[in-house]
Order: structure tokens, then sequence, then C-alpha cells
């Protein structure tokens, strides 16, 4: 019941008026990754949420889409802008998913949306994951974040699958306003973002 009933109703309260009670944060920060990102603030991907199927998730647009002379964007790390590295260090980048969660194709707690390509190379257990609906936060990220292998990754949130509660819920919720307010785990060393999954890491 509470998977079913209780856990979508209090997502729809919680980001709604979550969305109310910070909009003039975010009018702000809108403004200012507009004006660092040649008026691009938010950043728009395709991810598979429940049973595999695919949404847009909407995030705040925290790196620049500068290229080398290739054509190549550059690493992570050199495009990540004097705002953006704000905005992720305090986890701000993650708040327009507020609006996944309104719409339905997002929980406040589960497992993280990844990318498409991902679906192919998990293990049956991994796949298990996609039984609810990804989070904006979830086990995985107060057990490690980014500093943590993807074979943890995945272990953690079927464990979370398996075992959703609203109690649990809660902890998590408490956990993440912990990790957030020490800046705990974010990154990996030297990297904006944590390496791809190759279906063996």
């Amino acid at each position: 019941m509470y998977i079913k009933l209780i856990k979508p109703f209090l997502d729809f309260i919680v980001s709604l008026l979550g969305l109310i009670l910070i909009s003039p944060l975010l009018i702000v920060i809108t403004i200012l990754l507009a004006m660092a990102n040649k008026g691009k603030p938010f950043f728009f991907q395709k991810r598979p949420g429940k049973f595999g199927k695919n949404f847009r998730i909407v995030k705040f647009k925290t790196m620049t889409d500068a290229k080398d002379e290739n054509g190549e964007l550059l690493p992570d790390a050199e495009r990540l802008t004097t705002i953006g590295k704000f905005v992720r260090k305090t986890s701000i980048d993650e708040i327009p998913q507020l609006f996944n969660v309104l719409a339905g194709d997002m929980s406040i707690v589960g497992p993280r949306p990844l990318l498409p390509e991902y679906l192919n190379l998990y293990s049956k257990r991994q796949s298990k994951r996609h039984r609810v609906r990804p989070g904006i936060t979830g086990w995985a990220q107060v057990n490690g974040r980014n500093t943590i292998s993807w074979t943890q990754k995945f272990e953690f949130d079927v464990w979370y699958v398996e075992n959703v509660s609203f109690v649990l819920d809660l902890k998590i919720i408490f956990r993440t306003i912990k990790k957030v307010l020490i800046s705990e785990g974010i990154n990996t060393q030297n990297m904006a973002t944590t390496e791809p999954f190759n279906g063996k890491n």
C-alpha cells in the first residue's frame, strides 16, 4: 500500500510544496546559470524510469558546451562553471527534478536514474532497480554516492527496492540533508562526474 498509494501521494505533495517554497532561489540560480551558459540554464536528458520507460530528466546546467579543436567536448572538470561548481557542491542542480516528481516520472527517494545505454549492461539482479520509480536521492547516494563502485551502487539500489518503506525513506532523506550540508561524496577524485558504467566496474 505504501509503494502504490502513500508514496506517490507524498511525492506529489512534498515536491509541490518544495517548489513553491524555494521558487525565489530557483529564479536566482536560473538567471545566474543562464548568464554563465549562454542562455541555457537547464540540462535535459533521456533517462530510463520505472520498468525502463524513458522520460526527460531536468537538472540545472552546471557545465558549458566548450569543445576542443577537434570539435569534441572538453573534460567535465574543464567545462564546469564557477556558479556550476557551487550549484553542484550544494546539490542545487538536482532541485529541478522536483518537476519530474510532479509529473510522476520520479520519486523523492529511489534508485538514481542513469543512462539508457546501461540497460543492456545490467545483470538480472541489477535490473531490479527499475521496479520502482527512480529518485532524486537514494540508498546508494547516502552510502557513498560517487565515491563507491558501480557494483556497490547497484547492490544498494536493489536492497532499497527489496526493503522500501516509509521509515527507510525518511532515513534516506535525513541522511541526504546531512550529506548535502557537509558536501560529502559529491565527486570522485579529480572528476566532475563519476566514471561511466561499462558492465564490469
